[in-house]
């Protein structure tokens, strides 16, 4: 199992000598965890780091896509890879809030005296698998928002703090399926990134056909442990980030708000994102360079995560939509002069 050696680590250093060598240290340890997962996924590179950059975010992930794309096998993997306590929760329309969060339970003790006692559902995990998250009613879907936000629930007034780290890959079929709810605003807000999953490449699926239909099929391995991905996600909210990124972020996110965007954008957007937008783009860029090795992140960086950090953060009028406008043309058309 790789290691990263907790006493190079200081969570409260900001010295570039130190920061350079905890950075190093932990893009060896990355790799091995790029490997092991690519073991397992064949031929979604991007998906699979676009996954991990949402984690060591420290934030939560939507992937998206058909049946059959390996979506959850992409989640199971990362849990063991990680060494994350993992559970999953297959959402259905009859699922109800108490099956997500746990319940009271009136219990007699043997001297005839009663007292309720907590018992807690399967959201008390490192790594919650959302499964079919929009096949719940939005009712249900709402029992995630405080634990995505504040990392507890409130269950009868009573605070249960969620294990650490905690994070929430919820998968969702296209809206166009039969049986979907759409998520409310609210709740994709806190989803750091939309993660679309779509079919596999030629190669990818031939080597997928021979490694997965043989007499024995790859299984997959641990590499992390949750104290050292909490490290690492330490260390990437000390990275450094020049002004000109930070510059380039703001002038994207506020670029695509109906009240300040350019006219001919302005009138095809309905809602705009806030400033979760804003922050979650200085994370992910941050851990995206991370991966590849680097200590700081580039306007490459934000060119390529702007659409799965921003597409869910905001919708076309439908006039717009009537005229096959898409969030990501306007995206791009604000990428094109942002950066």
């Amino acid at each position: 199992m790789s290691a990263i050696d907790s006493k190079a680590i200081n969570p409260a250093a900001t010295d570039g000598d130190a920061i350079l060598a905890e950075a190093e240290q932990a893009t060896a340890a990355l790799a091995d965890v790029k490997a092991a997962i690519g073991e397992i996924i064949y031929g979604q590179d991007i998906v699979v780091e676009r996954a991990l950059t949402t984690v060591l975010s420290g934030g939560h992930g939507l992937l998206i896509g058909v049946p059959g794309l390996a979506k959850t096998k992409l989640v199971e993997t990362m849990g063991t890879v990680l060494g994350l306590d993992d559970r999953r929760i297959q959402f259905t329309p009859d699922l109800m809030p108490a099956d997500i969060l746990g319940t009271e339970i009136l219990e007699e003790t043997t001297d005839g005296s009663r007292a309720f006692r907590f018992v807690r559902g399967p959201i008390f995990a490192q790594l919650l698998m959302a499964d079919e998250i929009n096949r719940a009613s939005p009712r249900t879907q709402s029992a995630l928002l405080q634990a995505m936000q504040e990392q507890h629930v409130t269950i009868a007034g009573q605070r249960y703090d969620l294990p650490q780290p905690f994070h929430v890959l919820a998968t969702q079929n296209p809206l166009e399926q039969e049986g979907t709810y759409p998520l409310p605003e609210a709740q994709l807000d806190r989803f750091i990134m939309q993660i679309d999953v779509l079919y596999p490449d030629l190669e990818a699926e031939r080597r997928m056909l021979f490694e997965t239909t043989g007499a024995k099929t790859a299984e997959s391995r641990k590499v992390f442990d949750a104290d050292a991905l909490m490290q690492i996600q330490s260390l990437i909210r000390r990275m450094p980030v020049g002004d000109q990124i930070v510059d380039a972020i703001l002038r994207l996110v506020r670029s695509v708000r109906p009240d300040e965007a350019e006219e001919n954008l302005a009138e095809k957007i309905a809602w705009g994102p806030g400033p979760r937008a804003s922050q979650a783009l200085m994370l992910t860029v941050r851990a995206r360079a991370l991966l590849d090795g680097r200590l700081a992140p580039s306007l490459d960086d934000v060119a390529t995560l702007a659409i799965p950090v921003l597409q869910h953060r905001m919708a076309v009028t439908f006039a717009a939509r009537a005229d096959g406008v898409s969030v990501r043309d306007l995206v791009d058309q604000a990428l094109e002069k942002a950066l």
